[in-house]
This record gives structure tokens, C-alpha cells and sequence, in this order.
């Protein structure tokens, strides 16, 4: 496990945004942990979020021009990785879309740099991709083209068949997923601290009930 990975777990579990207990998921499966990015919702916060974002981008090494923030969550995650990009050297433009295409003012159905080049996707999670389909459609209808989905947290959980959501979204669209951190990560981090014995084998357990088989 690289070490943004691990801090990346560290600060989740630190900020309360990755909790562990019994929670149900939209599957209907009891899931022992819970991920929710909407709690990174202060400036620290956020701004620690999007250097890990950053980091999880440049160490996949995928060629892009620009981010693309999917309404509503992916907006703020798109800007604040756009400025922890800056802050690495490299000043990258982004845009977002609106729910509803605006008919005055500047008008459209995006708002930021124009869409172009090679499009980096920026979101929290993947859970029926609906997201990314929505926004894959954007942008190649503008003439730019979608190189990349990067995500906080991969559940590495199948779907409805033997994929997860994420090897679902690369399948569908041939683009690459970039999770921050993994389940896999989790379990690692959590092997590593002997008060979480309980939560290591609640969650190994779950892996192996509906974990997918690493790509």
C-alpha cells in the first residue's frame, strides 16, 4: 500500500467519514462499514480530500487536460483537486455541468473551461455509474473525450453480476477507474492496528462474501 492510501484510510476513519458497525446497503446487504464524502464538509477537510485526489491522479500517470466535476457532489471535488493540482505545479482547467441547461445569461449545460481535450471525471463514488454515464455523454457530445473516472473509495463490491461498479464502468466505456484508496486498502490498514480486530474480520468477511477478484 502506497502511503497516500493509507493516510488517505488514516483521515477518513480520523474525520468519521468511514465508520464501522452494521449499515444497509442499496443492495440490501449488511455491510460492516460505511463511506460517506459528504462529511468532508469544512475547509480543511476538503482541501486535505483534494491533495489526495491530486496524488491518487498523478501516481495513475493517465494523460489528461482538464476535470470534469459531475453535478452535484463532483463540483466541489472537481475545483478543490483542480486547486491541489496547482499547488503541485500543474494549473489545470475544470468545468461542471448543471442539473438544467441555462436558456440566459452565458447559457449551456456547463459552467467552468471549456470542454476539450482529454477529460478527467472527478467523484466520490460509483454505484450504479449512472454519474459517469451521464457525464461520458457530456463530454464526448462536446467533442472532448473521457479519459478517466477518479473516485475516494473503490468497494470492490459486485454489482447485480460478477463485476464490481467500477470494472462495470471500465468495461461500458473503456476508460480507467482511480480509486483514492480500495477495500483492499482497508483491510491492510485495518491488519495493521490490533484495537480494530473486530472490524478486520467483520469486513475480510464481507470481502469474501461479495468482494470482486482483484483486475
Amino acid at each position: 500500500m502506497t502511503n497516500f492510501r493509507l493516510d488517505f484510510i488514516r483521515f477518513a476513519v480520523e474525520q468519521k467519514v468511514l465508520c464501522f458497525g452494521e449499515f444497509q446497503t442499496k443492495a440490501g446487504r449488511l455491510s460492516p462499514y460505511f463511506f460517506n464524502a459528504g462529511l468532508f464538509n469544512d475547509g480543511i477537510s476538503l482541501r486535505s480530500l483534494s491533495q489526495f485526489y491530486a496524488q491518487a491522479i498523478l501516481a495513475s500517470g493517465i494523460p489528461f487536460d482538464m476535470l470534469f466535476g459531475p453535478a452535484y457532489k463532483g463540483i466541489p471535488l472537481a475545483a478543490g483537486t483542480a486547486i491541489a493540482l496547482a499547488e503541485q505545479g500543474r494549473n489545470t482547467p475544470y468545468c461542471y455541468n448543471r442539473k438544467e441547461t441555462k436558456d440566459h445569461g452565458e447559457g449551456g449545460a456547463t459552467v467552468g473551461a471549456r470542454l476539450q481535450g482529454r477529460v478527467l471525471i472527478i467523484d466520490d463514488v460509483i454505484s450504479a455509474g449512472t454519474s459517469v454515464r451521464e457525464s461520458v455523454e457530456l463530454i464526448r457530445a462536446a467533442g472532448a473525450e473521457p479519459c478517466g473516472v477518479v473516485i475516494a473509495l473503490d468497494r470492490m463490491e459486485r454489482g447485480q453480476g460478477e463485476l464490481s461498479a467500477a470494472q462495470e464502468v471500465q468495461r461500458n466505456f473503456s476508460i480507467p477507474v482511480v480509486p483514492i484508496a480500495t477495500l483492499d486498502d482497508l483491510l491492510g490498514y485495518l491488519q495493521d492496528r490490533g484495537e480494530m480486530r473486530q472490524n478486520l474480520a467483520a469486513v475480510q468477511s464481507y470481502r469474501d462474501r461479495y468482494g470482486v477478484k482483484n483486475d
